[in-house]
């Protein structure tokens, strides 16, 4: 896949993410429940002005949502450098870390945009339920699997680690 094709993936989870918030803000009232799969899986409308999956949500920082932008807009500069300089051959890591970036920038426009995140994707089962979430969370979430299974898939670099054997001494010969 080429940087061009790469790229193009970003605005697609951003404009996905968007619409899709878009459509359930304009289909449920804020705090509204819809079950799509009974006991496992609803659509809901909720406000996250916290980090990931509603981290800090209840911290009730000064300038929260600035700090927690700005904290963002650092983490994307980073990651973008660290997208720049993997090897065209590296395709998993790149499109996982695209995958981030698109996430990341659609969570980014809403912090910016409202000053919280919009939230959607409610999962639970029996008393356990996961904190709800939306499609940018999914991306970000989807590219760090696909970074952690590349780490698995990559050689072992026990080899790096061992130390290197002794040159010969110079001017002998064996």
């Amino acid at each position: 896949m080429t940087r061009k094709a790469e790229l193009a993936i970003i605005p697609a989870v951003i404009v996905a993410d968007q619409v899709t918030k878009e459509i359930l803000k304009r289909s449920l009232e804020l705090h509204e429940y819809r079950p799509l799969v009974d006991g496992m899986l609803s659509l809901s409308h909720v406000r996250n002005r916290g980090a990931a999956f509603g981290i800090l949500a209840e911290a009730g920082l000064p300038y929260q949502g600035v700090l927690l932008s700005v904290v963002s807009l650092f983490a994307l500069g980073a990651i973008a450098v660290y997208w720049l300089r993997l090897p065209k051959e590296a395709r998993l890591p790149r499109l996982a870390l695209v995958l981030v970036l698109g996430g990341a920038l659609g969570n980014l426009i809403d912090r910016v945009r409202f000053g919280y995140v919009v939230d959607f994707i409610h999962v639970y089962w029996r008393q356990y339920v996961w904190p709800d979430f939306n499609l940018a969370d999914s991306a970000i979430s989807t590219g760090v699997v696909l970074l952690f299974l590349d780490m698995l898939r990559s050689p072992k670099r026990d080899a790096a680690a061992e130390p290197s054997p002794v040159p010969p001494a110079l001017g002998r010969s064996e």
